[in-house]
């Protein structure tokens, strides 16, 4: 849930032939599997002195349960509460003493939490991250306190805040909850599943959820591989192998023949915004790159087609983006979305029907500049996202949880690379239908 900025990159951002481009480097990945199941991807790297130690948790969002949601979010707070040989909190400071950070996040299918630290202290961030695996301090004291951090994160961050309540406690409604509970609810959860959790309810979350066997463990950096062998060994080979987790149900999210329009009053928002979102696909289907790239022309950036049509041109709305899975990526379905905030004075039905004009026509006039334009993009920002061991290891996550493959880093550019104008009208045609859409009207509220 915590955000993180994005590096634009406006020289590569012009259009200049796609053919001969630089791709993204090749990065040479080393697994292996410990007895417990702890799986284990290792990238050397010795181009600057620090390492990267980052543990992803196959248990998001999409693992809760109706009546106990939110225990995903409340979790990648619980971690940092303490275990058996770190007090609470001092996981951080004994990083942050050692000139490193760390952070961890929740999205729908996975929960991190990395560390970057100088490489001479790769042994720290490891023995902090079995510790917490093998022993976090799951009490009433601790769980009170999370609880409380969680709500008050809710209201500071989405409450409070203009479009932000509607938008994350709606739009995952774009997908049925009888047949996909998984998306169907909220990332952050409701205050009263927050409120009726139990130190029982978190413990069995804890024992099932962060075992060596739902993790993986990628190490990128500066370090010798059979040295990180043996210490990744002995910190973790000793943590008790969990019970396998149930598998998550999410039948196919297809078109469901009738367009959704939900009117949303927003005691924050003094402008009316438009959210459209459309259902769409896993990062492992074939029409996944070219919904990125056709996300990209769309929404991304001033030049985008939103931009010059509502927003310069028609004056009509103050701001227009796309939002490409916005929660982050998911195995089971996809988002794919646009938001425009109307001009002062601007009628938001009248706004409604020029978005929703823009998007079913948007396709048709697609230019090759703008495609190589949008490659160009996805082009720069991996190449340019991987200048750091943390990106990097985020990168052989995203491959091997998403795509099937740590290997797959290495594969993925040829995709978008291999992006056609036919396949942006294709897959406009089959997703950018009204029938397989959720529209959110968020109006301001009376005062």
């Amino acid at each position: 849930m915590h955000s993180r900025g994005s590096l634009l990159i406006a020289l590569v951002m012009t259009a200049v032939p796609a053919l001969g481009a630089q791709a993204p480097g090749r990065v040479q990945v080393e697994s292996f599997t410990l007895p417990n199941g702890l799986r284990v991807h290792l990238v050397e790297d010795h181009s600057a002195q620090v390492v990267a130690v980052n543990v992803w948790y196959d248990v998001g969002s999409r693992n809760e349960r109706a009546g106990r949601t939110g225990f995903a979010h409340l979790f990648e707070h619980m971690m940092f509460q303490g275990s058996a040989n770190v007090k609470k909190a001092e996981h951080g400071q004994f990083i942050e003493r050692a000139g490193g950070q760390l952070n961890g996040s929740t999205q729908p299918d996975r929960t991190n939490y990395y560390n970057e630290v100088p490489s001479n202290r790769l042994n720290l961030a490891l023995w902090l991250e079995a510790d917490r695996m093998r022993s976090l301090a799951v009490n009433a004291e601790n769980l009170k306190n999370q609880q409380e951090a969680v709500k008050e994160e809710r209201r500071l961050r989405f409450d409070n805040a203009p479009y932000t309540a509607a938008f994350v406690d709606s739009l995952p409604t774009l997908f049925d909850r009888a047949s996909c509970f998984a998306y169907a609810h909220s990332i952050i959860g409701s205050m009263d599943d927050l409120n009726a959790a139990t130190v029982t309810d978190v413990k069995a979350f804890f024992d099932l959820y962060y075992a060596p066997n739902n993790a993986v463990l990628v190490i990128v950096g500066d370090f010798q591989p059979a040295q990180a062998r043996r210490m990744v060994t002995e910190y973790f080979g000793g943590i008790a192998r969990g019970a396998t987790p149930p598998a998550v149900t999410c039948a196919p999210q297809g078109a469901t023949g009738r367009e959704v329009v939900r009117r949303i009053p927003d005691r924050n928002a003094n402008l009316p915004a438009i959210l459209t979102a459309y259902r769409a696909v896993p990062p492992s289907h074939a029409d996944y790159p070219a919904l990125e790239l056709l996300s990209t022309i769309i929404g991304g950036g001033e030049s985008s087609r939103l931009n010059r049509t509502l927003v310069r041109d028609a004056k009509v709305a103050v701001a227009a983006q796309s939002l490409f899975n916005p929660f982050g990526p998911m195995r089971g379905a996809g988002i794919f979305g646009a938001l425009v905030i109307a001009n002062q004075g601007v009628d938001v039905d009248t706004l409604r029907a020029r978005f929703a004009r823009e998007m079913t026509t948007v396709a048709q006039g697609i230019t090759p500049d703008e495609l190589t334009k949008a490659k160009n993009s996805w082009r720069s920002s991996t190449i340019f996202g991987r200048q750091t061991a943390i990106a990097t290891s985020e990168a052989v996550h995203y491959a091997a949880m998403y795509l099937g493959s740590p290997d797959a880093i290495n594969s993925d550019a040829a995709r978008y690379e291999a992006v056609t104008l036919a396949d942006l009208r294709r897959v406009a045609a089959t997703y950018l239908r009204p029938d397989n859409s959720l529209t959110l009207v968020i109006v301001p509220e009376a005062k």
